[in-house]
């Protein structure tokens, strides 16, 4: 197993690791873990030193925001949950600032809730951003905005929020550092007899049955919210281990074969990105002229310089069928522009958007990456 593992690992091409509270804050004293998170920042250093991109999906806002403003280690009324993130959130970036700054690291706050994956618009800002970010080799500290998230707009576990995350990203792998070293047939700590499953290639009714109801940590509950990220996560290509947490430099002991269960893909994050875009039904179409259609063929964004015309009536996020100047059908995409907007830009220069609109926008009308031709 412990060769599977390493391969997985060390091959990742854009890793997202998800971070528990309670790895960062001790739950009985309330004390921030530092030489775990120094740890943590060593081993980030190590996975980007060979070329991966690294993308961290941390909590502890609350957990640290209630220690400084003294409030209870008992359930909080909202608002006081809201604004012990809004406090202990600023600690959160500053610890993971100072401590991959010593490893040359430049890290990053992205602050996000449901609605930002539930809107395509959003979601297309927030792939574009975390995509420039990761250009400019810099670590993105991910968390849900819990100072403004009510019940509707929260995706609830930072499971489900690290899946999102991989998949908006194009991650080809995700690491849940959790309390417990993998996905069990029961609950190890009331059934001798549960055992662990290394690798899990398909999530069968089965499988799901064993994950139970509520419960957190070690309980049924917590595997159940693992088994939607897993879910969410292998659907868009992109493969997902849970392992043990609390150890010195957790991906290290990982590669070096510690006990986990990985669920695999049989997708690439491209190809099932593809794929998605492709079954979408299109709101509109766009028309490109040769020069256009040889230049996406091989592999560039669509410029609005490219477009002779739009028609329909579609928004930022849409997808859109695009055609060759004969008619014939290239494929589809996410577009970037409304469509009165990608009427006004149609056959001008990048460079004249802003004085064509009055406002600045985006260089391409749809990029290469949210196009399935």
């Amino acid at each position: 197993m412990a060769a599977l593992t390493m391969a997985r690992l060390s091959d990742a091409r854009r890793l997202v690791v998800k971070i528990g509270s309670a790895l960062l804050v001790d739950k009985h004293s309330g004390a921030f873990r530092g030489d775990w998170l120094r740890a943590m920042a060593a081993d980030v250093a190590r996975v980007r030193a060979r070329g991966t991109d690294v993308i961290l999906v941390s909590s502890g806002s609350i957990a640290l925001g209630r220690g400084i403003l003294g409030l209870p280690r008992t359930t909080l009324p909202l608002e006081q949950s809201q604004a012990a993130a809004a406090v202990g959130q600023i600690r959160l970036a500053r610890e993971w600032e100072e401590a991959l700054a010593p490893h040359g690291i430049t890290t990053a706050q992205v602050l996000v809730t449901l609605e930002d994956s539930a809107d395509r618009r959003r979601y297309l800002n927030q792939r574009a951003t975390m995509e420039t970010l990761l250009g400019f080799h810099a670590v993105p500290i991910v968390n849900e905005n819990d100072t403004i998230a009510t019940d509707e707009i929260r995706y609830g576990d930072n499971d489900r929020l690290a899946a999102q995350v991989a998949v908006t990203a194009g991650a080809d792998q995700l690491v849940l550092l959790s309390d417990v070293d993998g996905f069990y047939s029961a609950n190890p700590s009331e059934d001798p007899a549960a055992h662990r499953y290394d690798v899990i290639h398909e999530i069968t009714p089965q499988i799901e049955a064993m994950a139970g109801d509520a419960g957190s940590g070690l309980s049924k509950g917590g595997m159940k919210t693992k088994l939607l990220a897993a879910k969410t996560a292998t659907a868009a290509g992109c493969a997902m281990a849970i392992t043990e947490g609390s150890v010195m430099q957790p991906l290290l002991a990982l590669e070096e074969g510690a006990n986990a269960t990985w669920f695999t893909s049989r997708l690439d994050p491209h190809a099932a990105r593809k794929r998605w875009i492709a079954a979408m039904k299109p709101c509109g179409t766009v028309t490109l002229d040769d020069g256009a259609s040889k230049a996406l063929a091989q592999g560039s964004s669509l410029l609005p310089v490219g477009v002779t015309s739009a028609t329909g009536d579609f928004g930022r996020g849409d997808p859109v069928l695009l055609r060759d100047a004969r008619g014939a059908s290239l494929g589809q995409g996410l577009t970037r522009y409304t469509a009165e907007e990608a009427r006004q830009i149609a056959g001008h220069q990048s460079s004249q958007i802003e004085a064509i609109l009055g406002y600045p926008g985006r260089a391409v009308l749809i990029h290469r990456d949210d196009m399935a031709l």
